[in-house]
């Protein structure tokens, strides 16, 4: 069933996961950490382990400016190694600590969708931290992708631990929001291509990815299988763009662009989709997504992707509003309410950025976290009140996370200034691209394979379209 309003309203509760660092703070004490140690500050790497099984790794430079920058990594694949990071690539951890600034994150005590273990561990990472070398004169936040989503979580509930955040390519529509529109793309596949894979409640999370595939695989053989990749696609605003470095398809080459959303589909979403959503299942007790009340119809006419579906559709002599039709008329799917109140906590946003600014960037083509995740977001802070906080900046590139050293960096200095001088400086794309190039060619590369490719900085004015799902907690 579809959740309440007064449940969708519920803004999570920072009480208890600022409760829960307190207790890890307490333990890392007991097990021995003297607070004599504060402000020692040598310089090295250090690591640790939180009470909860978590790491943390921590950097220190020779010549420690008192900004420590806190890094929160991304989605772990159930079952992989789990390391402790405190930096997204090497390049721009030699550019951090050259300039002076130290470096902390933890590896989260669980992998997968671990935003209920991440946002503690990171707040008893940063008491560690301090137990070990003084409180930092300012601690800026960042992350990449789920950690982008950590990243944002950290300012909406514990601001007074942070002087400013850059959540990078971020999950910004928050839990529900995001599994929703997975749902689209997914429950459209098995309307219309794979009628035997399971979207939700998915028991053998291998073998329905394997049947999915399989399916996906044979309706790229035809043009009617590929209008409704197309159409499935759509659904969830999945780009017609996949390789970094490659030219973005033009707008009426609705070949191309299937062809990548095919890519994405198979190489990159369809595991999230069809097998890793069990993870999420079983941490929230029930599957947290629905689409009842959902008119497809109108939600592929608000899609960045429209032109293309009816362009294919055409093309294959395939009937369009008889797909439309078909999923309209199929068993819709209704949500648990327990599993929802879980994603709701971890984590949906409500817009309010407790005083501090936040810079975010995204690739224009990531078909992963698509762009529509920063107009939720803005929307979201917008109603909040919060929106001259709030600066978004986009890289032209596909792919998720996509960008170069020089391009992080750029971004990073753009939100160092704000902090500095309380206004957004140098944060045009022209402005960006000269400050990326400025760094010099080391910086500007991007890594393909073992390679590091030559890449020049590509910031460019971008609007995304309307996320097509509900993803906040302010009235509407």
């Amino acid at each position: 069933m579809k959740p309440t309003r007064s449940l969708r309203r519920g803004r999570p509760p920072a009480l208890r996961w600022l409760g829960a660092a307190l207790l890890v703070s307490l333990a890392i004490a007991a097990a021995g950490v003297s607070a004599a140690a504060a402000g020692a500050a040598v310089p090295g790497t250090y690591t640790g382990l939180l009470p909860d099984g978590a790491t943390y790794l921590i950097d220190v430079p020779p010549a420690w400016n008192g900004t420590l920058v806190l890094y929160s990594h991304g989605y772990v694949t159930p079952g992989s190694a789990n390391p402790a990071r405190d930096v997204g690539d090497p390049l721009t951890r030699a550019w951090l600590l050259g300039h002076g600034y130290a470096l902390a994150g933890s590896s989260y005590a669980t992998t997968g969708w671990a935003i209920q273990q991440a946002i503690p561990d990171q707040l008893a990472t940063l008491d560690a931290f301090t137990t070990q070398f003084g409180t930092p004169t300012r601690t800026i936040a960042w992350g990449h992708s789920l950690g982008g989503m950590v990243t944002a979580g950290l300012v909406q509930n514990a601001p007074g631990r942070f002087a400013g955040a850059l959540p990078m390519c971020g999950v910004l529509s928050g839990g529900v929001g995001t599994w929703n529109a997975a749902l689209d793309s997914a429950f459209a596949i098995q309307q219309l291509i794979a009628p035997a894979v399971q979207v939700v409640h998915i028991t053998n999370p291998s073998a329905n990815l394997g049947a999915a595939e399989a399916a996906l695989a044979a309706a790229q053989a035809t043009p009617q299988g590929r209008a409704r990749i197309a159409l499935a696609s759509a659904l969830g605003d999945g780009p017609g763009w996949f390789t970094p470095l490659s030219p973005e398809p033009a707008p009426d080459d609705f070949a191309s662009q299937e062809a990548n959303q095919f890519a994405w589909q198979t190489q990159v979403d369809g595991p999230f989709v069809f097998a890793f959503r069990a993870e999420l299942e079983a941490r929230a007790g029930g599957n947290p997504s629905w689409n009842t009340g959902v008119d497809y119809r109108k939600q592929l006419n608000h899609s960045a992707d429209v032109a293309e579906v009816m362009g294919l559709y055409q093309a294959a002599g395939l009937d369009l509003d008889a797909d439309l039709a078909a999923l309209k008329a199929a068993p819709r799917i209704g949500a648990d309410p327990g599993a929802v109140g879980y994603m709701t906590q971890n984590i949906v946003f409500d817009g309010d950025l407790g005083g501090l600014p936040v810079l975010t960037m995204h690739t224009t083509g990531d078909g992963l976290v698509p762009n529509q995740n920063e107009q939720a977001y803005r929307s979201a802070v917008d109603r909040a009140g919060d929106g001259a906080l709030l600066r978004e900046v986009f890289v032209h590139r596909a792919g998720h996370c996509t960008f170069t050293p020089a391009e992080t960096i750029a971004a990073f200095q753009v939100l160092v200034r704000r902090l500095d001088t309380g206004q957004w400086k140098k944060a045009e794309p022209d402005t960006l691209d000269d400050s990326a190039t400025a760094l010099g060619p080391a910086y500007n590369v991007f890594q393909v394979g073992a390679s590091l490719v030559p890449t020049a900085p590509a910031f460019v004015h971008f609007h995304p379209k309307q996320f097509l799902r509900e993803y906040d907690t302010a009235p509407h």
